[in-house]
């Protein structure tokens, strides 16, 4: 674990390319992907391991800053190299290094001018709900250990139909502030805008497709909350999803959407979601 932010100067004379990377992570044991003092970061372990494996310690910057317990599919990675490697062996020797919580997909040379954050034109988030009561009157179910780490246990019968009404409201371009955190501790990350670390002051994202599914993977009774955007504002899907789950257990109506997004009050929506269901799911790029 480390938590240094300075990034070593490359060596002298040396060409240095822009680099693009892929990576895997269970996010549980990480305070988030940006890097802090004296806690384990994703962005924190990767900047050590190009450290020991080229000697250079570039600070790599992600699609999205992913927070604490928050998972990921496909982040994207951008840094700068010098260090001649080809792109298989850099892969390799990362994934020698790295924790095992955290895995390079791929990576290979970018333009110059590519940046995994600023190029990025659309964001994809997953959560999972584990439904520890499948069925309406039906006996609970424990959530298996292993999944516990990856879902949110959700004791009380959903209504698949509404939450999927109730996320058809959010699709398209929106003022997003009643779905934005409010904790004071995270003031100066919300005044940029930011769930995924796009520095855009804004509140206002266009959703491209926001939907619920059913899926039996594995034999788990899981229901999936996929949503599409150009943007992200801190805590949005796991308010998105806590919302809707008030939705789905009849506690609100689907038809309230539209009116919590007009009234661009935090306290007009529903609670947060725990931050173990969420994944980054992809990141597009044109």
């Amino acid at each position: 674990m480390t938590a240094s932010v300075q990034s070593d100067a490359p060596p002298s004379g040396s060409a240095v390319r822009n680099w693009r990377a892929t990576l895997a992570y269970d996010g549980a044991d990480f305070r988030g992907w940006q890097v802090q003092p004296g806690v384990p970061t994703i962005q924190g372990e990767l900047q050590a391991a190009l450290g020991r494996v080229t000697g250079e310690s570039p600070l790599p910057q992600g699609s999205g800053r992913t927070d604490a317990g928050v998972h990921a599919l496909a982040q994207v990675a951008s840094f700068p190299l010098a260090a001649s490697i080809p792109p298989e062996n850099l892969v390799r020797a990362l994934n020698r290094t790295l924790p095992d919580a955290i895995r390079i997909l791929e990576a290979a040379h970018a333009p110059a001018d590519f940046h995994a954050r600023h190029s990025a034109v659309a964001k994809t988030y997953e959560y999972r709900v584990f439904l520890e009561k499948p069925q309406p009157g039906s006996e609970g179910v424990e959530c298996p250990p292993f999944l516990a780490r990856y879902v949110w246990p959700c004791p009380w019968p959903l209504d698949l139909e509404a939450l999927r009404e109730a996320a058809a409201h959010l699709a398209g371009e929106h003022d997003f502030t009643s779905f934005a955190a409010t904790n004071p501790d995270l003031a100066a990350r919300t005044r940029e805008g930011l769930e995924d670390g796009d520095e855009v002051k804004s509140p206002i994202r266009t959703i491209f497709a926001s939907a619920w599914e059913r899926s039996e993977a594995g034999g788990a009774p899981l229901l999936v909350y996929r949503v599409c955007g150009n943007g992200f504002l801190h805590h949005m899907v796991r308010n998105l999803v806590g919302t809707m789950i008030d939705v789905g257990r009849g506690y609100r109506n689907a038809g309230e959407v539209p009116a919590i997004l007009a009234a661009r009050s935090r306290a007009a929506a529903g609670p947060t979601a725990p931050a173990r269901g969420l994944f980054l799911h992809s990141v597009e790029y044109l």
